[in-house]
């Protein structure tokens, strides 16, 4: 039977930003991935939510949707837990039970095969949602985190820093953040990945940064640093 070679969108940290959503499913792709994290410090949890669940786009947990989920510490990093915490009470207020199920029953991998190929998505590390692998962590830390994984190209999330990198026999790719980006860029991030070709690729993608901005002036708590902190894209 003949391989399907397709464009393979994967998108990571959506964090109830719509508009950011919407922006990169626009990108020309034939499937979908989602590596975690889509609540939290944006105003739109039920809408992003409700996309995934339409689409039936595989999706998996990220620590923000665990602790929405099971009302736990996010374990996220000390400079913007404050705005986790008080977000989250907004995001609990709005979401439904539909969708609060559909956080708490999310895996925490997804594996598949492309040309010869095993593809691994996660949303931190293999080991577990709290591991940051950022564009320079050490390769001797990256080897920990993955020695005992077998696959060819390695999917993660969570940092919200896009990076290509090989390591050894390894490609990992993140493919930064859709609503949250914290590398400088506004715009929203995601990742396209040829089946065919088996190379990936950043993609960045302009949005209604505005619109998104008087959502959350009119809604959530903490307003004008979340705003800011999309306005600088860190």
């Amino acid at each position: 039977m003949e391989s399907r070679f397709m464009r393979l969108l994967i998108i990571s940290d959506i964090h109830g930003n719509k508009e950011a959503l919407e922006a990169v499913m626009a990108v020309p792709h034939d499937d979908v991935i989602c590596l975690g994290d889509i609540v939290d410090y944006g105003p739109s949890p039920c809408e992003c939510i409700d996309l995934l669940m339409e689409q039936k786009i595989p999706t998996i947990m990220g620590n923000h949707d665990n602790a929405v989920a099971f009302r736990m510490d996010c374990g996220c990093s000390y400079a913007y837990k404050h705005l986790s915490q008080s977000t989250r009470e907004y995001t609990w207020k709005v979401l439904n039970d539909v969708q609060l199920e559909f956080l708490r029953s999310l895996p925490m991998d997804i594996k598949r095969e492309e040309n010869g190929k095993m593809l691994y998505f996660t949303h931190g590390s293999p080991l577990s949602f709290y591991d940051y692998i950022k564009p320079d962590t050490p390769e001797k830390t990256i080897q920990e985190y993955i020695k005992d994984l077998a696959a060819d190209f390695i999917f993660i999330g969570h940092s919200h820093l896009p990076f290509i990198r090989k390591i050894k026999t390894v490609t990992l790719v993140n493919p930064g953040s859709v609503g949250q980006p914290r590398d400088g860029d506004t715009r929203a991030s995601c990742a396209i990945f040829d089946t065919d070709t088996l190379e990936a690729e950043i993609v960045r993608v302009e949005y209604d940064l505005e619109s998104v901005s008087r959502k959350i002036g009119s809604k959530m708590p903490n307003a004008d640093e979340l705003i800011a902190i999309l306005k600088r894209g860190y």
